[in-house]
């Protein structure tokens, strides 16, 4: 298979761009990386209502990786599964494979040092594990961040102060609240506009 091209025998280290950023975000959320003797698996779990989010992040794992991934919907839940077999995707991606919750996550320094690719990993990282509220009647107005990781929470915490907001810290969350900026970061990361 390799002889006649069907098979690759090695793969070139991923180009560092936006959407990269915001694949290794949503990845970081949602994702699960799995290691086998001869390949890896990378999993990103969806809501089965969420067509925009299966849509995106599918179209965006065929970009990056140069292979359509399988779309597979959970009969046991309601949960849609994008994956893809492929060789040191967690070498070729940083990001560890396992379970996430007790692990040091960091943002990559190619991401911190770039605001237009930091903003990117913020979708990703917000379109897995984030959510915008609104209660008119009190005029109370949230995007949050929710996660386990304390490691994980610090990290996105940072990249919010990065970009010139005040976030403020939970236990296993992160809270935007002034509405003015609650606005401004929904915009800048385009959050749930598929």
């Amino acid at each position: 298979m390799k002889k006649v091209g069907k098979s690759k025998s090695n793969f070139q280290p991923l180009k560092q761009n936006g959407d990269l950023a915001e694949l290794i975000g949503v990845i970081l959320g949602d994702g699960y990386l799995e290691k086998f003797p001869r390949t890896d698996r990378l999993i990103i779990f969806s809501n089965s209502k969420n067509s925009g989010f299966v849509e995106r992040y599918s179209r965006l794992v065929e970009k990056i990786f140069k292979k359509k991934p399988k779309i597979r919907e959970r009969k046991d839940s309601n949960c849609i599964e994008i994956s893809l077999y492929q060789k040191n995707l967690s070498e070729r991606l940083g990001v560890p494979p396992g379970n996430k919750k007790n692990l040091e996550i960091k943002t990559p320094q190619w991401i911190l040092k770039n605001k237009s690719y930091l903003k990117r990993y913020l979708r990703g990282l917000y379109e897995a594990e984030g959510s915008f509220c609104i209660h008119e009647p009190t005029y109370t107005y949230k995007l949050l961040f929710a996660n386990k990781n304390a490691s994980f929470l610090e990290s996105v915490f940072r990249a919010l102060k990065i970009l010139g907001f005040h976030p403020h810290r939970g236990k296993d969350k992160i809270q935007v609240s002034r509405k003015e900026e609650v606005f401004k970061i929904k915009d800048l990361i385009e959050f749930r506009q598929y």
